[in-house]
């Protein structure tokens, strides 16, 4: 079943899209990806997102194969993320017009088909310039199941497994794109896993909304400016200097320089979507929330079912790596849609 999308461009009025950009500079310091925590007992060893890892050491962007090694790619696809809200909580001021944009609402209950819209969730990714993201699903969000409770590879399985879809919250996801890099396209698979590759450039001041949770996308490669990729480790951080300028830090010593101009900038908007209020409040009140012993208990029942596992349930590392080999089917080589 192709997936219904809304392409915007242009998304904003000139003025909001520049405000977006200097929401990144006012909040000055960026994060890797790779430096959000883990969970313990529930394959705290892996990262948050080893299933697209290691799809695209496999795969590469499109599963027609990767010429880098584990630590190229992993420079490759270590970019930097924070949020800009969170519910309630809001850590880039000036954010709160966007969290709450009636005419991003309206094209939510479009693309969804529900009519109650609860905007949850914003953050911003920057990729500099050698920088792809693997294709991937987002982490989508259930009843007593979120990304604050659970690894996020988990929730991930969770959704692609079947298991646990009356409990799902479904979320509409706007993916905007602001500033002059080259490159970087969004690319997805509008048909499915099985269908067509196609590819959105990411233009200043453009922007889709999709449901990310269930349509595999990734990013394309930011163009090459520099010599050579720094190494990325999950504890280095991009800093705003001013003057149109960025850094990339270990700690207080200098590794990189870039322009505003070479850096790729997305923000995701993302809002909970439920058919009526009803079912919004049964989300609130939290009277039929999962817990973690049934949401692994019903996977393993499921293995065993499907002939994958025998024997003792293994040890947690084992276990993820089992559970998402088994239920999470990435896209195959497929060439983009001209």
């Amino acid at each position: 079943m192709t997936a219904f999308y809304n392409h915007m461009d242009p998304f904003l009025a000139d003025d909001d899209a520049q405000t977006m950009l200097r929401l990144a500079e006012n909040f000055g310091s960026f994060g890797t990806y790779a430096d959000e925590a883990s969970n313990d007992g529930l394959g705290e060893k892996l990262p948050q997102r080893f299933d697209a890892a290691f799809n695209y050491i496999q795969n590469g962007i499109d599963g027609a194969g990767n010429e880098d090694d584990i630590e190229t790619a992993s420079q490759r696809t270590n970019y930097f993320r924070e949020t800009y809200a969170y519910g309630d909580e809001i850590k880039a001021s000036g954010v709160e017009s966007f969290m709450n944009h009636p005419a991003l609402k309206e094209t939510a209950r479009k693309v969804s088909h529900r009519d109650v819209i609860v905007p949850a969730i914003i953050y911003a990714n920057l990729l500099v310039p050698g920088q792809e993201l693997a294709v991937h699903t987002d982490v989508p969000e259930f009843r007593g199941a979120n990304r604050k409770l659970l690894p996020q590879w988990l929730l991930v399985v969770m959704l692609h497994s079947g298991l646990f879809d009356e409990w799902r919250i479904p979320i509409a996801t706007c993916v905007s794109w602001f500033g002059e890099a080259k490159g970087g396209a969004f690319t997805f698979y509008p048909d499915g896993p099985k269908g067509a590759r196609q590819s959105i450039p990411a233009q200043h001041n453009s922007a889709i909304l999709i449901d990310t949770d269930e349509v595999f996308h990734g990013v394309e490669r930011v163009n090459q400016t520099l010599p050579d990729l720094p190494q990325i480790d999950k504890h280095m951080r991009l800093h705003f200097l001013g003057d149109k300028k960025w850094q990339l830090r270990d700690g207080d010593k200098p590794l990189a320089d870039y322009d505003w101009s070479e850096i790729r900038y997305s923000i995701s908007w993302k809002a909970y979507c439920f058919a009526s209020q009803a079912e919004e409040q049964l989300w609130r009140s939290g009277s039929d929330n999962l817990t973690v012993d049934f949401i692994l208990d019903r996977l393993e029942a499921a293995l065993r079912e499907q002939g994958v596992l025998t024997g003792p349930r293994p040890d947690p590392t084992a276990f993820a790596g089992m559970m998402v080999g088994h239920f999470v089917k990435f896209p195959q080589a497929q060439m983009a849609a001209e």
